[in-house]
């Protein structure tokens, strides 16, 4: 297309273009309005910007709502500045100059990508368009069968166009896509025949199983590593994430170069796997006891909210039967004050009816105290229970925690033993150990041995306490969390009410007024 504009200077997209563009897929009338008083970008859902000679994409990432974008009859020469459009369900960059897929990744949403006459050479770079259901390259320079493999992960794919591409002059083509691509209703803009299918599944089985097979593999292997992540999401709701295993002791050891070279010391092989699998052990116990005390937790909240939603249901239910029989019983007294035969008569059922809501109002708002305080109790209960449960856990983590030190600590005094042994040995050439050069050059001295060794020592004992203190914050955080959550009824003075209670308070205020003030503006007369 690019021809057609040789005399015309090129073009990106200004705000000048895109309110044109707005008003002229208007309507007349409401163009004129648009054009008067502007209008929101972020209510337009399509917009047409084809054939303007564009030779750059950008300022389109105000339309945050877009769902179609034609630029279609351009010059554009890189797909770019389509971030922002993530609501975009289909895309027309047909006829351009376009020779690489790219910028497509946050356009997860998209079902419908033209990319027809172009110079692309290779499909690539759509991984996350899993949406994808129409896609038109035809008229590119695509020149290998091979390249349609690539589309197997779009399985939602139906409609495919790769006309006018030279892979098409494979005299295979047509077989070779649709074995590879079995789920295709339309290729070429024809619909694949049942004939087609079976021939071209017989002919290409050889090629398509082992894809099969290592698509299934893959799959597979996604949906193992997503259900560890669920489960490490899990763990770490419960604050104990990668406590079931060595994952913290190795941790420890990972930077501590030193410690590498201490383990070729005698005895201290068999010392560290001692150390190793006692601390484990705390870990998982640690771990485990995390599990039951997270599901301890959520069965409290649980067991609040739901108390909670019975009191209120309960209150509600009887404010309603109370109305409900002041209602009932007052149909009959109202009839009889219009139909009263004398003044005396009807002012008799005034004062009766009269005294029946004051007694009404007093009912309704005893019921509004009751609720009220049995809510304050109930919070009262909870924000002690949750206090009970974070402290203990609290408690007990601090006691593991303090395992893990007393692991180390007995850990480095036999190390400390062990080394100044090795030392003296090596002093009076009495090592029968052949050990490597940078270990021999720990063995120097006293002091540089113990220096080595306290250094590696006070490493391990900040990971623990890094640990420890992890675990402590997020349950801090958690009590707060929770107990924030529930307001306390005189937190914010006398007569201040949870939200829930306020509620109830509100639905009462509001059926009062109409059913009883109402009828005391009726007179008889003299």
């Amino acid at each position: 297309m690019s021809q057609l504009y040789n005399s015309i200077e090129p073009n990106i997209i200004d705000d000048e273009m895109v309110q044109k563009a707005i008003e002229e897929q208007c309507p007349e009338d409401i163009g004129k309005l648009a054009k008067r008083e502007g209008i929101n970008l972020k209510d337009v859902t399509e917009l047409q910007l084809g054939f303007r000679n564009i030779l750059q994409i950008d300022n389109l990432w105000q339309f945050e709502n877009l769902t179609k974008l034609q630029l279609d009859n351009n010059i554009i020469e890189k797909i770019e500045a389509l971030e922002s459009l993530v609501h975009l369900v289909w895309l027309d960059l047909s006829f351009n100059n376009i020779e690489v897929i790219e910028g497509l990744d946050t356009l997860v949403k998209l079902q419908d990508l033209s990319l027809y006459n172009n110079r692309i050479s290779k499909i690539e770079h759509m991984d996350t368009l899993q949406e994808l259901q129409i896609f038109s390259i035809g008229k590119n320079n695509l020149t290998t069968l091979e390249d349609v493999i690539y589309l197997r992960r779009f399985k939602n794919l139906r409609t495919l166009n790769l006309t006018g591409n030279p892979l098409c002059h494979d005299e295979q083509y047509t077989l070779f896509v649709v074995a590879h691509l079995p789920d295709l209703v339309y290729l070429d803009f024809k619909l694949v025949s049942d004939t087609t299918r079976e021939v071209a599944v017989l002919k290409y089985q050889d090629l398509t199983e082992p894809l099969e097979h290592e698509e299934a593999q893959a799959l597979a292997q996604l949906e193992e590593n997503q259900a560890k992540q669920k489960e490490l999401e899990y763990h770490k709701t419960a604050f104990v994430e990668y406590l079931n295993g060595s994952f913290l002791f190795d941790s420890m050891f990972a930077e501590d170069t030193e410690a590498a070279k201490l383990a070729y010391l005698p005895g201290v092989g068999n010392l560290l796997q001692a150390y190793r699998t006692e601390f484990v052990s705390v870990c998982e116990n640690l771990f485990n006891y995390g599990l039951k005390e997270y599901e301890k937790r959520e069965a409290e909240v649980s067991d609040f909210y739901e108390g909670l939603h019975e009191a209120l249901t309960a209150n509600q239910q009887e404010g309603r039967k109370i109305i409900l029989d002041f209602e009932n019983r007052n149909k009959r007294r109202l009839d009889e004050i219009h139909s009263a035969s004398s003044y005396d008569i009807a002012e008799s059922k005034r004062a009766e009816y009269k005294e029946d809501i004051l007694q009404l109002s007093e009912a309704l708002m005893t019921l509004e105290m009751l609720i009220a305080d049995q809510l304050e109790e109930l919070i009262k209960d909870f924000k002690g229970n949750i206090a009970v449960i974070a402290s203990t856990f609290i408690e007990n983590v601090k006691g593991m925690m303090t395992q893990c030190r007393d692991l180390e600590n007995r850990y480095h005094e036999k190390l400390l033993e062990i080394s100044i042994t090795t030392l003296e040995k090596s002093v009076k050439n009495q090592l029968d150990e052949d050990l490597p050069a940078d270990v021999r050059m720990l063995l120097v001295d006293k002091n540089t041995i113990v220096n080595a060794i306290n250094a590696s020592h006070g490493i391990r004992l900040l990971k623990i306490a890094k640990r420890e203190s992890d675990i402590l914050s997020n349950t801090y955080r958690w009590q707060a969390s929770v107990t924030e959550k529930v307001r306390n009824p005189h937190a914010q003075g006398d007569g201040a009410q949870t939200g829930l209670a306020q509620v109830v308070g509100t639905l009462l205020g509001k059926m009062l007024p109409n059913l009883c003030w109402s009828p005391l503006c009726y007179s008889k007369g003299p």
